[in-house]
């Protein structure tokens, strides 16, 4: 057991930096694959892949609490393993998929074990001290900003030099390099002392949404972190399908637009939120960072040439200072022994706006892209996510004024652990 912090955020931000490049690398070819196993254009393509994010989703819903569960038993390690292992056969599954179906098969296993989020986000919570973990939340902004800046622009130069397929033998190969880094050097995080027995009526979204229940500082934020995660979607599951309908981007273009995001995330999750968050306290940041994500979604939907969405991607990347915090705060609130329940529920959450963000998104799209519709409108996503954004702010609103004392609500230092945070990078 390494008992200082230096050490082991280095191991766990290299471990998710790797996964993020791995996932980084695919995210400019999937539109193309699908379209060469269905048959479609990058219309019907959208559909399925609204239904792929689906079906992984839908999987890790059930899923993510029991490995939280698990992981509040055996250790974080392990299931960091059984994550990075899984990731990678999802990889190998969609490299030689024959048919559609196999893709589906694929994300369903990563469903089943991917949880290096939920394992990642409990490690740091057990190596960081209260007042340290919103900045080192950052990290994990960090590691998927740099993800996103070697993946995609690997992934299109790759796609374009060996073909559709080609990226995904890179990432798998990338993942299960990472597992055996993990199985050598990443040590445990959580000590003997802090485990506790694994029960099957906690290890369910129901009985872990129970259990945070008891925490009212965060069970009264989970309506906003729901609608800001199915926001999201309208860039995370539409943006490709948008740029290349919109704009006839090719996959290098997608993969530079993506890398030039996480460039962003970097530098926002990396440095500026350590010095803002002292300056700004928890629910201004909050506040700040919904506003940019609803102007941002706004501009987005409003664009007319392909270089505006760069210059609104630099806006949008502003809004991570909304993202770190909300971990830190909600993993303050719980004991040591119950770290990855907590996070195994937070999953589970966000998986389940996973199963309709997706949805919801890439099918605005598709329905407003045909030409038998009313009328032609490819950025109703972005718009409706504004929406959400704002409703969003609303029930935050309404949460600040409950949790935190009247001396509190014009600013909170960003080292009171009762504060309310922000959802993680959306």
């Amino acid at each position: 057991m390494i008992r200082r912090q230096t050490g082991p955020l280095t191991f766990i931000f290299f471990t998710l930096l790797i996964d993020f490049i791995g996932f980084g690398i695919i995210s400019p070819v999937i539109p193309k694959l699908i379209e060469q196993l269905i048959g479609g254009n990058v219309s019907d393509a959208s559909q399925y892949g609204g239904w792929l994010t689906f079906a992984y989703a839908f999987i890790q819903f059930f899923f993510a609490p029991v490995l939280g569960g698990l992981s509040d038993k055996y250790g974080r390690r392990p299931v960091l393993l059984v994550s990075m292992f899984g990731m990678g056969v999802d990889y190998l599954f969609l490299a030689f998929a024959p048919s559609i179906f196999w893709l589906f098969l694929g994300r369903i296993i990563l469903g089943v074990t991917g949880a290096s989020m939920t394992a990642a986000s409990a490690y740091i919570a057990d190596i960081s001290t209260p007042e340290k973990r919103a900045q080192n939340f950052g990290l994990v902004g960090m590691a998927l900003g740099l993800g996103f800046i070697l993946g995609p622009t690997i992934g299109g130069i790759v796609a374009g030099e060996w073909g559709v397929r080609a990226p995904f033998l890179l990432a798998a190969c990338l993942s299960l390099i990472n597992w055996l880094y993990g199985y050598f050097i990443l040590p445990e995080s959580l000590k003997k002392e802090n485990r506790r027995a694994f029960e099957w009526k906690r290890a369910n979204p129901v009985g872990a949404l129970v259990q945070i229940r008891k925490y009212k500082k965060v069970y009264s934020l989970l309506g906003a972190i729901a609608l800001v995660f199915t926001a999201a979607h309208s860039i995370q599951s539409n943006w490709t399908y948008f740029t290349m309908y919109k704009f006839s981007w090719t996959e290098k273009m997608v993969g530079y637009s993506l890398s030039f995001t996480g460039l962003m995330l970097a530098i926002v999750q990396g440095g500026l939120i350590r010095a803002v968050l002292p300056k700004l306290g928890y629910h201004r940041a909050v506040y700040i960072g919904l506003l940019i994500y609803g102007v941002s979604f706004i501009l987005f939907g409003m664009a007319t040439e392909g270089w505006m969405m760069f210059a609104i991607l630099a806006i949008y990347a502003m809004g991570g200072i909304f993202g770190p915090s909300l971990q830190g705060v909600i993993s303050n609130q719980v004991p040591p022994n119950e770290q990855g329940e907590l996070q195994g529920a937070l999953t589970s959450l966000i998986s389940l706006t996973n199963i309709i963000g997706p949805l919801l998104m890439t099918g605005l799209f598709h329905y407003f892209t045909q030409e038998e519709r009313p009328f032609h409108f490819p950025a109703a996503p972005f718009f409706m996510s504004a929406l959400l954004t704002l409703t969003a702010a609303v029930l935050a609103i309404r949460s600040f004024r409950r949790s935190l004392p009247e001396k509190s609500k014009s600013m909170v230092p960003a080292t009171v652990p009762e504060a309310v945070g922000e959802p993680q990078h959306v």
